[in-house]
């Protein structure tokens, strides 16, 4: 799909930059046009000449190129493009596209861009965990960019984490399934659940779980770029979705399961990743419980099954996917999950995976079905929640 394709490429100064060049012959080979834009930084670490070798193509760098009045437009930039690549994408630069700090122009470029947007940052660990990277990044996505997420490994401090940019190929793929001209769910609506419930003890206490959100989110962008209606269910969870995809916020399984009964009807698929808490207290105090001299009994009710209640709504020709986090024993619960709710297939998560489930940017599954099951390797969420769509994509053919 890179066939004939523009791509302005642009290059932070990150020991990463080194990739580029992989990344300019990779989207050449697959016949797209390239134009690198660098920033001064960028330049300490690899040469315009070896990038315009590569790209056929002067380097654009500076506002000016000549004392003659010639400037380079962003503006023509921004127009003749079809995507935008930045990466590496350092912290710094994130925080410019982020606050429209226009001082160089690979930021002027970006904020002229008519073009999806793609970033794959590269950084050390301490800065990529930073509060006002995350912030960054969100701000970012809540524009439409797309994040291309960094992998773990060993880092140019020597220490070894998150922050290590995407590995060429992978970003290269990226970029090439993002630009296929025509949506493979187009036309689809599809409900996605994320996040964690709350219920509540008291005004001042719940039950909840670590549910960070993070692989229902991905899900929802994954189907979104795909062309896909999609409407998010999300418990209480500090993230952003693309203006485009329709959000319900909520609290309580109660909540949840109202919103997802009343919504799978018009939807053809649905992909049920929330961790909905299994019980709840049978009763909620009407003000905050003090400290007394002994312990404090709960009793609780179970939740309404969610999952069990799309199941035995589903209609033919509508797709159910459940997901299963198991402690023990987790092809033979996933199985009995994949009967007892009807689904079309399970994500079966486990929690002695380490780094992977709850509050991580990265995910190991396994896809069970009626014909078998699958393994995947450990990867973001992002390229997890690629795997999981292409799986649905399949059934509702």
């Amino acid at each position: 799909m890179l066939k004939g394709k523009k791509i302005v490429l642009g290059i932070t100064g990150s020991i990463a930059a080194y990739k580029a060049c992989l990344i300019v012959r990779g989207l050449v080979k697959r016949g797209a046009e390239v134009q690198v834009v660098i920033t001064p930084a960028g330049k300490e670490f690899i040469t315009p000449i070896t990038l315009s070798a590569l790209t056929h193509k002067p380097v654009v760098s500076d506002f000016f190129s000549q004392r003659d009045g010639t400037w380079h437009s962003h503006v023509d930039l921004g127009l003749w493009a079809d995507a935008m690549l930045i990466a590496p994408c350092t912290a710094s630069t994130l925080g410019k596209m982020a606050n429209g700090i226009a001082d160089n122009m690979l930021v002027t470029t970006y904020l002229s861009m008519k073009a999806p947007v793609f970033i794959a940052p590269a950084m050390d660990l301490d800065m990529y965990r930073h509060p006002s990277t995350r912030h960054n990044m969100a701000t970012l996505r809540s524009y439409g960019n797309r994040i291309i997420e960094p992998g773990t490994g060993f880092l140019a401090s020597g220490l070894e984490g998150k922050g290590r940019m995407e590995e060429p190929e992978v970003i290269i793929e990226t970029l090439d399934r993002a630009l296929d001209s025509t949506p493979s769910l187009e036309g689809r609506h599809i409900l996605i659940t994320a996040g964690p419930t709350y219920e509540k003890i008291d005004p001042v206490r719940f039950i909840g779980n670590y549910s960070s959100g993070k692989m229902g989110f991905a899900l929802a962008e994954e189907c979104y770029r795909r062309g896909a209606q999609v409407t998010l269910v999300a418990g209480p969870v500090s993230l952003s979705c693309s203006p485009g995809i329709e959000r319900i916020d909520v609290e309580s399984c109660d909540q949840m399961h109202a919103a997802a009964t009343r919504v799978f009807p018009s939807c053809q698929a649905a992909v049920l990743c929330a961790a909905v808490a299994d019980f709840k207290p049978a009763r909620v105090a009407s003000a905050k419980i003090n400290r007394g001299a002994g312990g404090l009994h709960i009793d609780l009710q179970p939740t309404h099954d969610i999952a069990a209640s799309l199941g035995g709504m589903k209609q033919p020709g509508q797709r159910l996917v459940c997901f299963a986090l198991e402690t023990n024993d987790e092809e033979q619960h996933a199985r009995a999950k994949l009967k007892k709710k009807n689904a079309d297939f399970i994500v079966l998560n486990s929690t002695r995976i380490p780094g992977t489930t709850f509050g991580t940017d990265d995910n190991q599954v396994a896809i069970i079905s009626a014909s078998g099951r699958r393994d995947y390797p450990k990867k973001n969420k992002t390229a997890v929640a690629a795997d999981i769509v292409d799986e649905l994509e399949k059934v509702l053919q």
